[in-house]
Protein backbone atom coordinates (compact mmCIF):
# COMPACT_ATOMS: atom_id res chain seq x y z
CA UNK A 1 0.00 0.00 0.00
CA UNK A 2 1.77 3.56 -1.09
CA UNK A 3 1.61 5.48 1.87
CA UNK A 4 -0.04 9.11 2.45
CA UNK A 5 3.13 11.88 2.72
CA UNK A 6 3.49 15.15 3.19
CA UNK A 7 4.84 17.79 0.25
CA UNK A 8 8.21 16.86 1.83
CA UNK A 9 7.77 12.78 1.89
CA UNK A 10 6.86 13.40 5.42
CA UNK A 11 4.53 9.90 6.54
CA UNK A 12 1.17 11.04 7.42
CA UNK A 13 0.07 9.38 10.75
CA UNK A 14 -3.78 10.57 10.68
CA UNK A 15 -5.79 12.40 7.93
CA UNK A 16 -8.91 12.47 9.69
CA UNK A 17 -8.40 14.44 12.83
CA UNK A 18 -7.08 17.89 13.64
CA UNK A 19 -4.47 18.23 16.18
CA UNK A 20 -6.23 20.01 19.53
CA UNK A 21 -5.72 20.53 22.29
CA UNK A 22 -7.92 17.93 24.34
CA UNK A 23 -10.69 16.55 22.85
CA UNK A 24 -13.17 19.87 22.52
CA UNK A 25 -10.36 22.19 22.06
CA UNK A 26 -8.97 24.62 19.38
CA UNK A 27 -6.55 23.18 16.75
CA UNK A 28 -3.10 23.90 17.22
CA UNK A 29 -0.33 25.86 14.62
CA UNK A 30 1.58 22.63 15.06
CA UNK A 31 -0.31 21.01 13.23
CA UNK A 32 1.72 21.44 10.17
CA UNK A 33 0.09 19.10 7.37
CA UNK A 34 -3.42 20.93 8.31
CA UNK A 35 -1.74 24.08 7.78
CA UNK A 36 0.11 22.36 4.10
CA UNK A 37 -3.52 21.07 3.39
CA UNK A 38 -5.04 24.66 3.80
CA UNK A 39 -2.33 26.59 2.44
CA UNK A 40 -2.16 24.27 -0.84
CA UNK A 41 -6.06 24.29 -1.17
CA UNK A 42 -5.76 28.36 -0.95
CA UNK A 43 -3.46 28.24 -3.78
CA UNK A 44 -4.93 25.35 -6.08
CA UNK A 45 -6.41 28.07 -8.60
CA UNK A 46 -4.19 30.22 -10.68
CA UNK A 47 -5.65 33.51 -12.08
CA UNK A 48 -7.51 32.49 -15.48
CA UNK A 49 -6.22 33.80 -18.57
CA UNK A 50 -7.31 37.45 -19.65
CA UNK A 51 -8.66 35.96 -22.95
CA UNK A 52 -8.73 32.37 -24.43
CA UNK A 53 -9.72 31.37 -21.09
CA UNK A 54 -11.59 28.57 -21.73
CA UNK A 55 -9.52 25.94 -23.17
CA UNK A 56 -8.94 21.96 -24.07
CA UNK A 57 -6.13 20.54 -25.50
CA UNK A 58 -4.45 17.36 -26.13
CA UNK A 59 -0.71 15.66 -27.29
CA UNK A 60 0.42 14.88 -31.06
CA UNK A 61 2.29 15.31 -33.75
CA UNK A 62 3.37 16.77 -37.28
CA UNK A 63 4.69 14.70 -39.62
CA UNK A 64 6.11 16.08 -42.71
CA UNK A 65 4.92 15.15 -46.04
CA UNK A 66 6.36 17.50 -48.74
CA UNK A 67 9.94 19.61 -48.83
CA UNK A 68 10.05 22.94 -48.25
CA UNK A 69 13.88 23.11 -46.72
CA UNK A 70 13.74 26.25 -49.68
CA UNK A 71 12.45 28.23 -47.72
CA UNK A 72 13.15 27.21 -44.37
CA UNK A 73 16.03 25.84 -42.79
CA UNK A 74 14.04 24.78 -39.59
CA UNK A 75 14.92 21.47 -38.41
CA UNK A 76 11.22 20.23 -38.34
CA UNK A 77 11.19 20.76 -41.74
CA UNK A 78 14.49 19.03 -42.25
CA UNK A 79 13.06 15.98 -44.04
CA UNK A 80 9.87 14.05 -45.14
CA UNK A 81 8.47 11.67 -42.96
CA UNK A 82 10.05 14.32 -39.95
CA UNK A 83 7.65 13.68 -36.97
CA UNK A 84 7.81 15.92 -34.48
CA UNK A 85 5.45 16.59 -30.88
CA UNK A 86 2.99 18.62 -30.86
CA UNK A 87 0.37 20.16 -28.30
CA UNK A 88 -2.25 21.91 -29.05
CA UNK A 89 -4.76 24.33 -27.10
CA UNK A 90 -8.03 24.62 -28.41
CA UNK A 91 -9.92 27.79 -26.41
CA UNK A 92 -12.71 30.87 -26.78
CA UNK A 93 -11.69 34.06 -26.88
CA UNK A 94 -14.22 35.86 -24.73
CA UNK A 95 -15.82 33.46 -22.19
CA UNK A 96 -14.18 32.88 -19.19
CA UNK A 97 -12.91 29.71 -17.64
CA UNK A 98 -16.87 28.67 -17.00
CA UNK A 99 -17.90 29.86 -20.17
CA UNK A 100 -19.98 27.33 -22.44
CA UNK A 101 -17.74 25.80 -25.61
CA UNK A 102 -20.89 26.38 -28.03
CA UNK A 103 -21.17 29.62 -27.94
CA UNK A 104 -20.39 32.13 -30.70
CA UNK A 105 -16.62 33.30 -30.47
CA UNK A 106 -13.37 33.00 -32.08
CA UNK A 107 -11.49 30.03 -31.64
CA UNK A 108 -7.74 30.33 -30.51
CA UNK A 109 -5.71 27.54 -32.02
CA UNK A 110 -2.40 27.74 -30.12
CA UNK A 111 0.74 24.63 -30.74
CA UNK A 112 3.52 24.07 -29.18
CA UNK A 113 5.93 22.06 -31.62
CA UNK A 114 8.50 20.38 -29.55
CA UNK A 115 11.43 21.09 -32.05
CA UNK A 116 15.29 19.15 -31.68
CA UNK A 117 16.35 23.29 -31.31
CA UNK A 118 13.96 24.47 -28.76
CA UNK A 119 10.31 25.13 -28.68
CA UNK A 120 8.03 26.35 -31.65
CA UNK A 121 4.59 28.05 -30.52
CA UNK A 122 2.28 28.93 -33.10
CA UNK A 123 -0.32 31.11 -31.12
CA UNK A 124 -3.36 31.51 -33.64
CA UNK A 125 -7.52 31.34 -34.25
CA UNK A 126 -9.51 29.30 -36.28
CA UNK A 127 -9.78 32.55 -38.54
CA UNK A 128 -7.29 33.96 -40.29
CA UNK A 129 -7.80 37.63 -39.56
CA UNK A 130 -8.10 39.34 -36.22
CA UNK A 131 -10.27 42.59 -34.75
CA UNK A 132 -7.93 45.71 -34.93
CA UNK A 133 -4.07 45.76 -36.13
CA UNK A 134 -2.54 48.13 -33.51
CA UNK A 135 -1.38 46.49 -30.15
CA UNK A 136 -2.61 50.23 -28.85
CA UNK A 137 -6.09 49.13 -29.53
CA UNK A 138 -5.87 45.64 -28.02
CA UNK A 139 -6.50 46.00 -24.05
CA UNK A 140 -9.77 48.56 -24.90
CA UNK A 141 -10.86 45.95 -27.66
CA UNK A 142 -10.68 43.19 -25.08
CA UNK A 143 -12.21 45.26 -21.97
CA UNK A 144 -15.09 44.97 -24.97
CA UNK A 145 -15.35 41.44 -25.14
CA UNK A 146 -15.91 40.98 -21.04
CA UNK A 147 -18.45 42.00 -18.75
CA UNK A 148 -19.62 45.86 -18.39
CA UNK A 149 -18.13 47.17 -15.85
CA UNK A 150 -21.20 48.57 -14.09
CA UNK A 151 -23.61 45.77 -13.98
CA UNK A 152 -20.94 42.78 -14.44
CA UNK A 153 -23.09 41.43 -17.33
CA UNK A 154 -21.75 40.74 -21.05
CA UNK A 155 -21.89 43.92 -23.10
CA UNK A 156 -23.35 44.28 -26.46
CA UNK A 157 -23.04 47.76 -26.34
CA UNK A 158 -19.41 48.52 -25.33
CA UNK A 159 -18.81 45.59 -28.38
CA UNK A 160 -20.34 47.25 -31.01
CA UNK A 161 -19.67 50.55 -30.00
CA UNK A 162 -16.16 49.48 -30.73
CA UNK A 163 -16.51 47.92 -33.73
CA UNK A 164 -18.86 51.16 -35.27
CA UNK A 165 -16.14 53.36 -34.76
CA UNK A 166 -13.03 50.70 -35.93
CA UNK A 167 -13.97 49.55 -39.65
CA UNK A 168 -10.83 47.20 -39.68
CA UNK A 169 -12.82 44.98 -37.70
CA UNK A 170 -15.12 44.28 -40.32
CA UNK A 171 -13.57 41.33 -42.03
CA UNK A 172 -13.64 39.78 -38.36
CA UNK A 173 -16.62 40.28 -37.37
CA UNK A 174 -17.95 39.36 -41.02
CA UNK A 175 -17.01 35.67 -40.16
CA UNK A 176 -17.48 35.87 -36.34
CA UNK A 177 -21.57 36.90 -37.37
CA UNK A 178 -21.33 34.00 -40.08
CA UNK A 179 -22.03 30.66 -40.11
CA UNK A 180 -18.17 29.63 -39.02
CA UNK A 181 -18.91 31.99 -36.22
CA UNK A 182 -20.47 29.05 -34.36
CA UNK A 183 -18.59 25.68 -34.97
CA UNK A 184 -20.27 22.56 -33.53
CA UNK A 185 -16.69 21.44 -31.79
CA UNK A 186 -12.83 21.72 -32.15
CA UNK A 187 -12.59 18.85 -34.63
CA UNK A 188 -14.69 20.45 -37.30
CA UNK A 189 -12.56 24.02 -37.24
CA UNK A 190 -9.55 25.57 -39.32
CA UNK A 191 -6.59 26.59 -37.81
CA UNK A 192 -4.38 29.66 -38.78
CA UNK A 193 -1.47 31.28 -37.54
CA UNK A 194 -2.95 34.21 -38.43
CA UNK A 195 0.24 36.78 -38.25
CA UNK A 196 2.53 37.04 -41.10
CA UNK A 197 5.79 34.84 -39.99
CA UNK A 198 8.71 34.56 -41.52
CA UNK A 199 10.85 31.56 -43.05
CA UNK A 200 14.64 32.17 -43.66
CA UNK A 201 16.58 29.18 -45.80
CA UNK A 202 19.63 27.96 -45.69
CA UNK A 203 21.42 30.74 -48.00
CA UNK A 204 19.71 32.78 -45.74
CA UNK A 205 17.29 34.46 -47.66
CA UNK A 206 13.85 35.53 -45.64
CA UNK A 207 10.59 34.46 -46.72
CA UNK A 208 7.26 35.71 -45.59
CA UNK A 209 5.06 33.11 -44.89
CA UNK A 210 1.37 32.64 -43.34
CA UNK A 211 0.59 29.54 -41.96
CA UNK A 212 -3.14 27.14 -42.74
CA UNK A 213 -4.31 24.00 -41.01
CA UNK A 214 -7.15 22.58 -42.98
CA UNK A 215 -9.13 20.11 -41.34
CA UNK A 216 -9.31 16.64 -42.77
CA UNK A 217 -13.29 16.52 -41.03
CA UNK A 218 -14.50 19.39 -43.02
CA UNK A 219 -16.09 22.52 -41.83
CA UNK A 220 -19.26 21.89 -39.20
CA UNK A 221 -21.41 24.90 -37.60
CA UNK A 222 -24.68 25.53 -36.12
CA UNK A 223 -27.21 28.28 -36.22
CA UNK A 224 -27.85 29.89 -33.07
CA UNK A 225 -30.99 27.75 -32.17
CA UNK A 226 -28.81 24.56 -32.45
CA UNK A 227 -26.22 26.24 -30.12
CA UNK A 228 -28.50 27.38 -27.68
CA UNK A 229 -30.12 23.48 -27.12
CA UNK A 230 -26.10 22.56 -27.04
CA UNK A 231 -25.41 24.42 -24.01
CA UNK A 232 -28.82 23.90 -22.45
CA UNK A 233 -27.78 20.04 -21.63
CA UNK A 234 -23.42 20.26 -21.91
CA UNK A 235 -21.74 23.48 -21.43
CA UNK A 236 -18.71 20.90 -22.03
CA UNK A 237 -19.77 19.96 -25.63
CA UNK A 238 -16.48 20.41 -27.28
CA UNK A 239 -14.19 19.79 -25.02
CA UNK A 240 -16.28 16.31 -24.63
CA UNK A 241 -16.63 15.98 -27.66
CA UNK A 242 -12.43 16.24 -28.41
CA UNK A 243 -11.73 14.12 -25.57
CA UNK A 244 -14.09 11.17 -26.55
CA UNK A 245 -12.79 11.20 -30.29
CA UNK A 246 -9.23 10.45 -29.17
CA UNK A 247 -10.53 7.96 -26.60
CA UNK A 248 -11.85 6.37 -29.35
CA UNK A 249 -8.54 6.89 -31.63
CA UNK A 250 -10.68 8.58 -34.10
CA UNK A 251 -7.85 11.20 -34.39
CA UNK A 252 -8.54 13.77 -35.71
CA UNK A 253 -6.28 15.34 -38.41
CA UNK A 254 -5.29 18.62 -40.23
CA UNK A 255 -3.59 19.54 -43.32
CA UNK A 256 -0.55 21.75 -42.87
CA UNK A 257 -0.08 24.28 -45.24
CA UNK A 258 2.20 27.68 -45.78
CA UNK A 259 1.42 30.84 -48.19
CA UNK A 260 4.60 32.05 -49.42
CA UNK A 261 5.87 35.58 -50.30
CA UNK A 262 8.84 36.81 -51.20
CA UNK A 263 10.85 40.33 -49.51
CA UNK A 264 10.24 41.76 -52.90
CA UNK A 265 6.77 41.14 -53.81
CA UNK A 266 6.35 42.45 -50.02
CA UNK A 267 7.34 45.52 -51.10
CA UNK A 268 5.39 46.07 -54.12
CA UNK A 269 1.91 44.68 -52.57
CA UNK A 270 -0.62 46.72 -53.15
CA UNK A 271 -1.94 46.06 -49.19
CA UNK A 272 0.39 46.02 -46.06
CA UNK A 273 1.34 42.31 -45.79
CA UNK A 274 1.88 42.85 -41.91
CA UNK A 275 -1.36 44.03 -41.67
CA UNK A 276 -3.60 41.64 -39.07
CA UNK A 277 -6.99 42.22 -40.30
CA UNK A 278 -6.48 41.00 -44.19
CA UNK A 279 -5.76 37.90 -46.07
CA UNK A 280 -3.30 37.27 -48.88
CA UNK A 281 -4.96 35.76 -51.94
CA UNK A 282 -4.71 32.49 -52.55
CA UNK A 283 -4.59 33.23 -56.46
CA UNK A 284 -1.23 35.08 -56.01
CA UNK A 285 -0.12 33.20 -53.19
CA UNK A 286 -1.13 29.59 -53.08
CA UNK A 287 -1.65 27.46 -50.80
CA UNK A 288 1.84 25.09 -50.23
CA UNK A 289 1.37 21.66 -48.77
CA UNK A 290 3.26 20.85 -45.63
CA UNK A 291 2.54 18.15 -43.71
CA UNK A 292 -0.24 16.63 -41.30
CA UNK A 293 -1.12 17.52 -37.97
CA UNK A 294 -2.60 14.29 -35.77
CA UNK A 295 -3.76 14.67 -32.52
CA UNK A 296 -3.51 11.33 -30.29
CA UNK A 297 -3.04 11.64 -26.82
CA UNK A 298 -5.54 13.06 -23.81
CA UNK A 299 -4.06 15.00 -21.19
CA UNK A 300 -3.30 12.97 -17.96
CA UNK A 301 -3.50 16.18 -15.83
CA UNK A 302 -5.83 19.03 -16.90
CA UNK A 303 -4.48 21.83 -14.75
CA UNK A 304 -0.66 20.42 -15.13
CA UNK A 305 -1.17 20.21 -19.11
CA UNK A 306 -4.01 22.65 -20.33
CA UNK A 307 -4.31 24.96 -17.54
CA UNK A 308 -0.60 25.34 -16.86
CA UNK A 309 0.47 25.43 -20.51
CA UNK A 310 1.94 28.60 -21.82
CA UNK A 311 2.32 29.32 -25.58
CA UNK A 312 3.92 32.43 -27.02
CA UNK A 313 4.88 33.99 -30.34
CA UNK A 314 8.17 34.97 -29.06
CA UNK A 315 8.95 31.03 -28.76
CA UNK A 316 10.97 30.62 -32.26
CA UNK A 317 13.55 28.42 -33.75
CA UNK A 318 16.04 28.58 -36.38
CA UNK A 319 14.36 28.97 -39.52
CA UNK A 320 11.14 30.58 -38.51
CA UNK A 321 11.07 34.13 -37.12
CA UNK A 322 8.94 36.93 -36.50
CA UNK A 323 7.92 39.76 -39.16
CA UNK A 324 6.84 43.59 -38.67
CA UNK A 325 3.30 43.25 -37.70
CA UNK A 326 2.54 45.44 -34.81
CA UNK A 327 0.65 42.91 -33.75
CA UNK A 328 2.63 40.05 -33.46
CA UNK A 329 5.51 42.56 -32.28
CA UNK A 330 3.66 43.40 -29.19
CA UNK A 331 2.19 39.80 -28.50
CA UNK A 332 6.02 38.43 -28.28
CA UNK A 333 6.37 40.56 -25.29
CA UNK A 334 2.55 40.47 -23.86
CA UNK A 335 2.23 36.74 -23.49
CA UNK A 336 5.37 35.73 -22.05
CA UNK A 337 4.85 38.49 -19.38
CA UNK A 338 1.16 37.41 -18.98
CA UNK A 339 2.29 33.83 -18.36
CA UNK A 340 5.21 35.04 -16.04
CA UNK A 341 2.52 36.58 -14.05
CA UNK A 342 -0.20 34.10 -13.82
CA UNK A 343 1.67 31.08 -13.63
CA UNK A 344 5.41 31.84 -12.36
CA UNK A 345 8.78 33.26 -13.49
CA UNK A 346 10.04 30.09 -14.70
CA UNK A 347 6.66 28.65 -15.98
CA UNK A 348 8.83 26.88 -18.64
CA UNK A 349 10.91 24.72 -16.44
CA UNK A 350 7.33 22.85 -16.34
CA UNK A 351 7.17 19.47 -18.24
CA UNK A 352 4.39 20.90 -20.27
CA UNK A 353 6.28 23.60 -21.21
CA UNK A 354 10.22 22.44 -21.56
CA UNK A 355 11.63 21.78 -25.17
CA UNK A 356 13.43 18.56 -25.73
CA UNK A 357 16.82 20.12 -25.82
CA UNK A 358 18.95 21.20 -23.84
CA UNK A 359 18.43 24.46 -21.48
CA UNK A 360 21.21 26.95 -20.54
CA UNK A 361 20.15 30.48 -19.34
CA UNK A 362 21.71 32.98 -16.95
CA UNK A 363 18.55 33.55 -15.24
CA UNK A 364 18.94 33.83 -11.70
CA UNK A 365 16.65 32.85 -8.72
CA UNK A 366 12.58 33.87 -8.73
CA UNK A 367 9.47 31.63 -8.41
CA UNK A 368 9.47 27.84 -9.17
CA UNK A 369 13.34 28.08 -10.19
CA UNK A 370 13.68 24.05 -9.09
CA UNK A 371 15.82 23.02 -12.33
CA UNK A 372 19.41 21.72 -11.93
CA UNK A 373 21.21 24.48 -14.20
CA UNK A 374 24.27 23.04 -15.99
CA UNK A 375 26.77 25.98 -15.28
CA UNK A 376 30.24 25.93 -13.60
CA UNK A 377 29.51 26.64 -10.05
CA UNK A 378 29.39 30.47 -8.74
CA UNK A 379 28.96 31.30 -12.79
CA UNK A 380 25.92 33.72 -13.38
CA UNK A 381 26.73 36.09 -15.73
CA UNK A 382 27.94 36.39 -19.26
CA UNK A 383 30.87 36.43 -21.12
CA UNK A 384 32.68 34.43 -18.58
CA UNK A 385 36.51 32.92 -18.74
CA UNK A 386 34.76 29.36 -16.84
CA UNK A 387 33.31 27.91 -20.19
CA UNK A 388 30.02 28.78 -19.70
CA UNK A 389 27.28 28.55 -22.50
CA UNK A 390 27.85 30.80 -25.10
CA UNK A 391 25.96 32.44 -28.44
CA UNK A 392 26.29 30.51 -31.71
CA UNK A 393 26.01 32.82 -34.25
CA UNK A 394 24.42 30.18 -36.93
CA UNK A 395 21.19 30.47 -35.46
CA UNK A 396 21.95 34.62 -36.26
CA UNK A 397 18.87 36.29 -38.48
CA UNK A 398 19.71 37.92 -41.98
CA UNK A 399 19.53 41.65 -41.67
CA UNK A 400 15.63 43.36 -42.20
CA UNK A 401 16.12 46.77 -44.58
CA UNK A 402 13.99 49.37 -42.66
CA UNK A 403 13.51 52.84 -43.62
CA UNK A 404 11.17 55.86 -42.12
CA UNK A 405 10.89 58.21 -39.59
CA UNK A 406 9.75 57.64 -36.38
CA UNK A 407 6.03 58.77 -35.77
CA UNK A 408 2.62 57.25 -34.86
CA UNK A 409 1.13 56.56 -38.27
CA UNK A 410 -2.88 56.82 -38.84
CA UNK A 411 -3.60 53.31 -40.70
CA UNK A 412 -7.04 54.46 -41.56
CA UNK A 413 -5.92 57.07 -43.91
CA UNK A 414 -5.58 55.61 -47.92
CA UNK A 415 -6.46 52.17 -46.36
CA UNK A 416 -9.41 49.79 -47.87
CA UNK A 417 -11.15 48.08 -45.10
CA UNK A 418 -13.69 47.48 -47.13
CA UNK A 419 -12.45 45.28 -50.00
CA UNK A 420 -12.02 42.02 -48.46
CA UNK A 421 -15.45 42.02 -46.68
CA UNK A 422 -16.87 42.51 -49.42
CA UNK A 423 -15.37 39.64 -51.41
CA UNK A 424 -16.04 37.32 -48.32
CA UNK A 425 -19.66 38.87 -47.92
CA UNK A 426 -19.88 37.73 -52.07
CA UNK A 427 -19.03 34.65 -51.71
CA UNK A 428 -21.66 33.92 -49.35
CA UNK A 429 -25.09 32.21 -50.28
CA UNK A 430 -28.29 33.26 -49.83
CA UNK A 431 -28.68 31.44 -46.75
CA UNK A 432 -25.17 31.90 -45.49
CA UNK A 433 -25.96 35.91 -45.66
CA UNK A 434 -29.48 35.59 -43.84
CA UNK A 435 -27.59 34.13 -41.27
CA UNK A 436 -25.03 35.93 -41.07
CA UNK A 437 -27.90 38.98 -41.24
CA UNK A 438 -29.89 37.20 -38.31
CA UNK A 439 -26.82 36.58 -35.99
CA UNK A 440 -25.84 40.02 -36.27
CA UNK A 441 -29.19 41.63 -35.09
CA UNK A 442 -29.84 39.03 -32.63
CA UNK A 443 -26.20 40.22 -30.70
CA UNK A 444 -27.41 43.88 -31.39
CA UNK A 445 -30.52 43.40 -29.23
CA UNK A 446 -29.90 46.17 -26.53
CA UNK A 447 -27.80 48.38 -28.29
CA UNK A 448 -28.51 52.19 -28.59
CA UNK A 449 -29.71 53.18 -32.03
CA UNK A 450 -26.72 55.67 -32.87
CA UNK A 451 -24.56 53.11 -32.30
CA UNK A 452 -26.41 50.48 -34.88
CA UNK A 453 -26.39 53.38 -36.80
CA UNK A 454 -22.56 53.83 -36.86
CA UNK A 455 -22.18 50.38 -37.64
CA UNK A 456 -24.88 50.12 -40.63
CA UNK A 457 -22.92 53.08 -42.42
CA UNK A 458 -19.98 50.76 -42.20
CA UNK A 459 -21.63 47.78 -43.79
CA UNK A 460 -23.13 50.41 -46.66
CA UNK A 461 -19.54 50.79 -47.58
CA UNK A 462 -19.00 47.21 -47.58
CA UNK A 463 -22.23 46.40 -49.77
CA UNK A 464 -25.62 48.04 -49.97
CA UNK A 465 -27.02 44.57 -49.47
CA UNK A 466 -24.84 43.85 -46.68
CA UNK A 467 -26.27 47.01 -45.04
CA UNK A 468 -30.53 46.57 -45.77
CA UNK A 469 -30.17 42.45 -45.15
CA UNK A 470 -28.67 43.71 -41.51
CA UNK A 471 -30.97 46.26 -40.90
CA UNK A 472 -34.20 44.06 -42.33
CA UNK A 473 -33.46 41.68 -39.59
CA UNK A 474 -33.47 44.29 -36.68
CA UNK A 475 -36.77 45.88 -38.23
Amino acid sequence: MKKLTSTAGNIIGDNQNSLSAGKRGPVLMQDYYLIEKLAHQNRERIPERVVHAKGTAAHGKLTITHDITEFSKADLFSYIGKETPVFLRFSTVAGEKGAADAERDVRGFAIKFYTQEGNWDLVGNNTPVFFISDPYKFPDFIHTQKRDPKTNMRWSTGMWDFWSQNPESLHQTTILFSDRGLPTNLRHINGYGSHTYSFINKKNERFWVKFHFKTQQGIETMTNEEAEKVVGKDRESSQRDLYEAILNKDFPRWDMHVQIMTEDQACTHEDNPFDLTKVWSHHDYPLIKVGVLELNRNPENYFNEVEQSAFSPSNTVRGIGLSPDKMLQARAFSYPDAHRYRVGTHYESLPINRPLNEVNTYHMDGAMNYKDIKEVEGVNYEPNTFDGPKEDEAFREPALDMEGKVDRYDKTKNNDYFKQPRALFNLMSASQKEQLFSNIAAAMQGVPQYIIDKQLALYTQVSKEYANGVKGALS
